[in-house]
């Protein structure tokens, strides 16, 4: 059996699908009491996640500059931050649905999140309570360094077609 190279963008695209499906299968499989926690034990979870991601992001910039040549892998470490990014925000507003207007369900806590990471704002779903708009300009901030790395990804690989059809012998560094 012939095995796909790592940089193939098949195996990107397998990445990726199997990502968002796990991150999917977990934030709808795993079962949440809402409001079962104590008010402290759900800042203490929250601020550990956030420190997960904090690391997760350290790690993929970290596979970001060991791999800055090979335009997949980096796609691949984006991709690998952003579904956690999303789904953990998801989980974060459905657990504070009490301050927001507008969700009910892990569906438009979902939906909220990636509207968010999109910028769009509908205004249909917002946060009203004081730790809700909090945990929503955490993820904005978030949200920024993605898109900042995937202008980068996107520009540096532009940089590297020019320099390969100019004949350039490092078209990325």
């Amino acid at each position: 059996m012939r095995r796909l190279p790592h940089d193939s963008p098949w195996w990107t695209l397998i990445l990726t699908v199997a990502s968002t499906t796990a991150c999917l299968t977990v934030y709808y499989g795993v079962p949440l009491p809402r409001d079962a926690a104590p008010e402290v034990v759900q800042v203490v979870v929250f601020a550990a996640g956030l420190g997960l991601l904090c690391a997760l992001l350290v790690v993929q910039v970290r596979r970001q500059l060991r791999a800055w040549a090979t335009p997949s892998v980096r796609v691949q470490s984006v991709m690998g931050l952003l579904l956690p990014v999303v789904t953990f925000f998801a989980l974060a507003y459905y657990l504070m649905a009490d301050q927001f207007v507008g969700i009910e369900n892990r569906t438009d806590a979902l939906y909220f999140a990636v509207v968010t990471l999109g910028t769009v704002g509908f205004g249909d779903v917002h946060p009203t309570g004081e730790a809700a708009k909090i945990v929503t300009m955490v993820q904005i901030a978030l949200d920024l360094v993605v898109v900042g790395v995937l202008v980068s990804i996107a520009t540096s690989r532009a940089q590297a077609r020019v320099g390969r059809r100019e004949g350039s012998p490092h078209p990325e560094k």
